[in-house]
């Protein structure tokens, strides 16, 4: 047997908050369960959903989305007025350039082309 993804879960403090970042970045409707437990159906990708836990986010995650975007400044300039924080700059290598980037909470994920 072979599992699949289901939904990608992330823990955080304000579920009912940060499932709107994510919306209005992604596309979807935020959907609030409860006050610990809120998702989003974005367009094309599996769920996404923020459930509240105690602890805060103490360090780097280890796992980060990462979201194909043609304009890298103009998808992070978005991002930040919807209340994402740059972290660093735009990184350019072999394999393309990226942004990452902090959601509200202090997750990281990043813009990507190439």
């Amino acid at each position: 047997m072979r599992a699949r993804v289901d939904e990608i879960v992330f823990d955080c403090a304000a579920p009912a908050a940060l499932v709107r970042f994510w919306a209005a970045l992604l596309g979807g409707d935020p959907v609030d369960r409860g006050a610990d437990w809120s998702f989003i159906d974005p367009p094309g990708f599996t769920r996404i959903a923020f459930q509240r836990v105690p602890e805060g986010k103490a360090v780097k995650n280890r796992l980060h989305l990462d979201l194909a975007a043609g304009d890298i400044d103009t998808a992070s300039a978005e991002a930040v007025r919807l209340g994402a924080t740059l972290s660093g700059s735009v990184v350019t290598d072999e394999n393309g350039d990226f942004q990452v980037l902090l959601d509200p909470e202090g997750n990281e994920f990043c813009f990507v082309s190439g």
